[in-house]
């Protein structure tokens, strides 16, 4: 079989040379329901032909929006690809403005969405955007066309020939999509990605990742609007790994239970949700059940690889392995043998715990910018250590600055941002993407990441502070959910914290502890010293000038919706602090 060049060879390639059955599978009306490789080919070609019978040119920019991972998402990817068309996907969750600010941005002419709530986003904006002329839906809406409507009409002689002449004419250094940035800052970015700059990076990332050829299954759920999740879908294909798309964030534990899978894509967040309710489950527990549960966490959480701690600590892990963890693995379908982790930092003990058992973090880094990964660690050849995000892939070359920000040259770094060289100009000097990021390669070629270069301020007294370092280790508190590290300009770092009110609440309980009529736990006094005392303890760990000297916890949750945090979970720093200006001001008595 030929190597893919382009974006739709991977499903064109694997259905004339490896086709499989439920190749793509979605939960429609409570059951799961398959398409064969083949069948996604043929769907895909109907689509392009109900584009082309719209009047798609090539280089037309069409938006996805979607607010779950479905095979339809699959089959407009593949038949706008192949006809020259740029797809612009959306995160659901973002503005109405911001949706008319990529539409406009990117000139869309048409666009997909998922549901009705996005649909009313859309119309919301519909007419301040005079080149969107068609909307359809992948639900069946009211008074919006079906995304099928598409498929009604069988391809003639002459409709096949376009869409032929089409693929011939794509080169796989011509842009196959804009990604706008969900952006911390400011107006998102639209990153230009060619299909080589995604092509190249699944090939190299294949090799990387333990995906058999037609030996997994794997759970998608992260955004398909992400670079990340999106470059794994092709990677699947590519390796005929079966697709199964979760139905929502909220049925994951279900969807993981009913089709088992080998693979499974995360972020550090939801790692740590995880993990938190592992231990909150444990802590119900009492007499010898309790002792075997909190010795084999404390044994995962000392765990090595290619046993570096020696015999007696992989006899006792194969002990905990039986007794324990392999309840951890039924839970989440039995079958998950790895999870790849990226788009942001992954706090240490978490990669130990999950691998010691049996579920391998392969925990990754990269950007929009670099088509996503730069490096990532592979448990096998001995192309891991925890605590740092992997060996560069192949063909990927990374420098470091003077200043310590990582620099990136390779196939899979960006055209540059669309419609703006100033920006593209700013981060792509000689070759090299700059990517704002902070780190070292080490000895052996591991690339370690130590803070974000825009997040990274300085005190007062003149001492640089690493945010993101000390946010990592105190988020290994069980009752600190979400933290920001504050303090630009002044005296001491200070920190906004967010409870884990599971965990403050069972807490609670067992102390004997009640709230005050209108009293929240963000309020209540006692709650405050045991997060103050949780603080001070992981403290010890940094130097004086690092310590957090003062903490003040904030009422609600951080979520996208409010607009804590990117669709990808990043904080939204500038945002976070203008949310709580007050008990900002408080800390620093402004």
């Amino acid at each position: 079989m030929e190597t893919p060049k382009r974006l739709f060879d991977f499903i064109d390639l694997m259905a004339e040379h490896r086709s499989q059955d439920n190749a793509v599978n979605s939960k429609v009306k409570g059951k799961w329901v398959g398409l064969s490789t083949k069948e996604v080919k043929k769907q895909g070609d109907k689509c392009s032909v109900g584009l082309l019978n719209l009047g798609i040119s090539a280089a037309d920019k069409i938006a996805m929006i979607s607010s779950t991972n479905r095979t339809e998402w699959v089959l407009a990817d593949f038949g706008m690809s192949q006809i020259g068309a740029i797809n612009i996907p959306i995160y659901p969750t973002i503005s109405s403005e911001d949706y008319a600010y990529i539409m406009n941005h990117a000139e869309v002419t048409c666009c997909f969405v998922s549901d009705e709530e996005v649909l009313g986003k859309v119309r919301e904006i519909q007419s301040k955007c005079p080149t969107l002329k068609n909307i359809f839906s992948f639900d069946e809406i009211n008074g919006c066309e079906h995304f099928e409507t598409l498929f009604a009409k069988e391809a003639d002689k002459a409709t096949l020939a376009e869409i032929e002449k089409r693929k011939n004419a794509i080169n796989p250094l011509d842009l196959a999509t804009i990604i706008y940035t969900s952006g911390t800052t400011g107006k998102p970015k639209g990153v230009m990605l060619s299909h080589n700059n995604i092509v190249t990076n699944v090939i190299a990332s294949k090799k990387r990742l333990p995906l058999g050829y037609f030996k997994a299954k794997a759970l998608s759920f992260l955004p398909l609007c992400h670079i990340y999740e999106r470059m794994l879908l092709y990677l699947y294909f590519y390796s005929g790994t079966k697709i199964y798309f979760a139905e929502s964030l909220e049925t994951i534990s279900e969807n993981l239970n009913e089709v088992k899978p080998e693979f499974m894509t995360a972020v550090p967040r939801l790692l740590e949700k995880l993990f938190d309710k592992i231990i909150a489950k444990g802590a119900l527990l009492s007499g010898i059940k309790k002792k075997l549960f909190d010795w084999a966490v404390d044994l995962g959480l000392r765990y090595e690889p290619y046993g570096k701690n020696g015999w007696w600590y992989e006899f006792q892990l194969k002990i905990a392995q039986k007794l324990i963890f392999k309840k951890w693995q039924e839970a989440l379908g039995g079958n998950l043998t790895t999870i790849a982790s990226g788009s942001a930092a992954l706090q240490p003990r978490l990669a130990r715990v999950f691998t010691a058992a049996g579920m391998t973090i392969a925990e990754g880094y990269g950007l929009t910018e670099t088509s996503p990964v730069v490096s990532v660690n592979d448990m096998r050849n001995f192309q891991m250590r925890i605590g740092t995000v992997g060996p560069l892939l192949d063909g990927v070359e990374v420098k470091i600055a003077e200043d310590g920000e990582i620099l990136c040259k390779g196939p899979n770094v960006m055209i540059g941002y669309y419609k703006d060289q100033e920006k593209t100009d700013e981060v792509l000097k000689d070759g090299f993407f700059h990517t704002g990021d902070i780190g070292f390669v080490d000895k052996d070629g591991f690339l370690k990441i130590t803070d974000r270069k825009k997040e990274m301020f300085k005190t007062s007294g003149g001492k640089y502070i690493a945010p993101q370092v000390i946010e990592n280790a105190m988020k290994q508190s069980t009752f600190i959910d979400q933290i920001m590290v504050v303090g630009d300009g002044q005296k001491f770092p200070a920190a906004l914290i967010q409870l884990n009110f599971d965990t403050i609440e069972a807490w609670a309980s067992k102390q004997g502890i009640s709230l005050a009529k209108n009293e929240t736990w963000s309020d209540n006094k006692k709650v405050y010293v045991k997060i103050l005392d949780e603080v001070n303890q992981i403290n010890e760990r940094f130097g004086q000038w690092e310590k957090i000297k003062e903490i003040r916890i904030t009422p609600d949750v951080w979520s996208v919706e409010e607009g804590h945090l990117t669709p990808t979970m990043k904080l939204k720093r500038k945002s976070v602090k203008s949310k709580y200006q007050t008990l900002y001001n408080s800390i620093y008595n402004l």
